[in-house]
């Protein structure tokens, strides 16, 4: 190690030594960086590893989600499906396999490359529009659009601040036709994890990096916010660099999230804990919700 990386692991240290503590939910920190190419190429790998489920489901389980969803939601082929958030398209392509017609939205771009890819290989690549872009920009232009169904699944509405949550929840219900149904994935409440913790581990591959790297981390919970934050500091061993991220979360009590659901224009709306009994390894740390406009 040269002195200059020794200078740049010395100032990390000590922006580590003086970070701010607790850490404030959105404040010190909102959201993984999706859009960066490279995060984005790296978690498109976990979102296609079927050695587990923490980025998407392994594919037994997303099937039986999908069958879940088909019923609840009530479509058939030829209905319009606004997938929001739709990762690498995984869920979107399935429903586009199954004759509806998907329009996914995601920020990651090795994500949406590959959703076109996939519906490409697929043969449905006249059922399937994916579109990079960011949620809260790109939601508004899909007002009066006439969709039967919209999804917003696997905790990422937990992710934007109160405000703007509602806000993506009534612009979900205006881009659907009258009675058109809304599908919601969030953590319980009751499930969530709020103690303190800090972690660290080294590695030299994996979502944080593709050379050898060491991951610091801390997580907190903010009472009155009701919303968690982890930190996450990844020190890159070659160069010196350190990246600082901030994941901030908001926990939802159902009542909160139905009475959401109500002020956002949907008409009756439903929570199922633990997935309504669906058979997901995680299924006990899940609640999912259903809205009719």
């Amino acid at each position: 190690m040269n002195r200059s990386n020794d200078d740049r692991f010395s100032h990390a240290l000590w922006r580590i030594f003086n970070r701010p503590t607790p850490a404030v939910p959105w404040r010190d920190g909102g959201n993984l960086p999706w859009d960066d190419p490279a995060f984005s190429q790296r978690m498109l790998a976990e979102h296609l590893d079927q050695s587990h489920g923490a980025a998407s489901r392994q594919q037994p389980e997303l099937l039986r989600q999908v069958d879940w969803l088909w019923s609840k939601l009530e479509l058939r082929p030829g209905a319009r499906l606004l997938d929001l958030t739709c990762g690498p398209g995984l869920y979107a392509v399935e429903f586009a396999r199954r004759g509806v017609e998907v329009t996914g939205v995601d920020f990651s771009p090795a994500s949406v490359t590959y959703a076109r890819e996939l519906a490409e290989h697929q043969g449905v690549t006249e059922r399937c529009c994916f579109i990079q872009a960011d949620v809260r920009a790109e939601l508004p232009r899909h007002a009066d659009q006439g969709y039967d169904a919209a999804l917003f699944i696997y905790g990422q509405f937990a992710v934007f601040p109160r405000a703007e949550a509602a806000a993506l929840l009534a612009g979900a219900a205006q881009a659907l036709r009258p009675g058109g149904w809304l599908a919601l994935e969030l953590l319980d409440f009751q499930r969530i994890d709020k103690s303190p913790s800090t972690w660290w581990f080294s590695d030299d591959r994996g979502l944080w990096g593709d050379a050898p790297f060491i991951n610091l981390g801390e997580r907190f919970w903010d009472a009155e916010q009701r919303a968690s934050i982890d930190r996450f500091w990844v020190l890159h061993l070659a160069s010196g660099q350190m990246q600082e991220i901030g994941l901030s979360d908001n926990g939802y009590e159902s009542d909160e999230l139905l009475a959401l659901l109500a002020a956002s224009g949907f008409s009756q709306a439903w929570a199922y804990p633990a997935w309504d009994g669906l058979a997901l390894y995680d299924a006990e740390e899940w609640v999912a919700y259903t809205a009719q406009r």
